[in-house]
């Protein structure tokens, strides 16, 4: 994909960049495989807001992507290359020779045309799907899966790509885009290559009403509140929060304090921390 620049013929299109979508080869999606989830809008069943500043956005449906990759061995066809409004990463619709039909995430540089494949003796191709004991060392992986059978629930953002550095016994050590370096069970799926549409991180809004179309409402700071709304708020003009350190709306110690469970079983399986290269052990 390239990025679009604009003309400023209005004031929010000065710095309004977006994708070409050059890449995109339909505007239908298949209707099989999309449905309808409710927008809870950051509200709970009693309506409380439990999740601010959700809320609006465009309407949109749901596209069935197959994390799980579990139909081994029978070879599918690229069909055709789509937009998510879900996710920042482009969907292919596979082909399968049995007739089935189902979106994965696009691999870079997997184009229309082209066949994957998943299972143990898949070849080592971008797109195919195969266990993480079979992935040579050094190579790029997405659609990683932390329990065998649950689905990829990692690396799965557009540009997103982990490394496999290690394998001993019933582990293989990958380091992940965030910098953390984690052991998986050697039977967890992964997918060959990079998550494609790379180029999303380098585009700009350019007003606050493309953040409104996906469903985000203004972020207020909280000292601009009143004390009775956030621990920041209150005091006369622009106070200072006037506590040691910044707190969250509900008063817990925001910037460096640490939210993981330290009891969290998987913690143990954490070699080297997202920050400052710290272990979790």
């Amino acid at each position: 994909m390239a990025i679009r620049t604009f003309n400023p013929y209005t004031p929010s299109m000065r710095q309004h960049t977006a994708s070409d979508f050059a890449e995109i080869t339909t505007d239908e999606p298949e209707k099989s495989l999309v449905t309808h989830i409710h927008d809870k809008k950051g509200r709970n069943n009693r309506g409380v807001i439990t999740s601010r500043h959700r809320g609006g956005g465009h309407k949109r449906l749901y596209r069935i992507i197959d994390f799980k990759r579990d139909k081994v061995g029978i070879p599918a066809k690229v069909a055709t290359i789509e937009y998510d409004p879900n996710r920042n990463a482009r969907i292919c619709l596979l082909h399968y020779s049995d007739g089935e039909k189902r979106y994965i995430l696009q691999p870079r540089s997997l184009k229309v045309g082209d066949t994957v494949i998943s299972g143990e003796e898949a070849p080592f191709e971008i797109g195919n799907a195969m266990p993480l004991s079979r992935v040579p060392l050094g190579t790029v992986v997405h659609n990683v899966e932390l329990y065998r059978g649950r689905g990829a629930q990692m690396v799965r953002s557009a540009g997103a790509g982990a490394q496999v550095v290690a394998k001993e016994g019933n582990y293989v050590t990958i380091k992940l885009p965030s910098s953390e370096v984690r052991m998986v069970r050697k039977e967890c799926y992964a997918t060959l290559g990079s998550v494609g549409n790379a180029e999303f991180a380098n585009q700009n809004k350019g007003k606050a009403g493309r953040t409104r179309w996906a469903g985000r409402r203004p972020h207020v700071r909280g000292v601009a509140m009143n004390a009775c709304d956030h621990p920041h708020g209150g005091g006369e003009g622009k106070a200072p929060i006037g506590r040691p350190s910044p707190l969250s709306p509900t008063g817990i110690p925001a910037l460096g304090y640490k939210t993981r469970n330290r009891k969290k079983a998987s913690g143990k399986l954490i070699v080297r921390g997202r920050k400052r290269g710290k272990s979790t052990r």
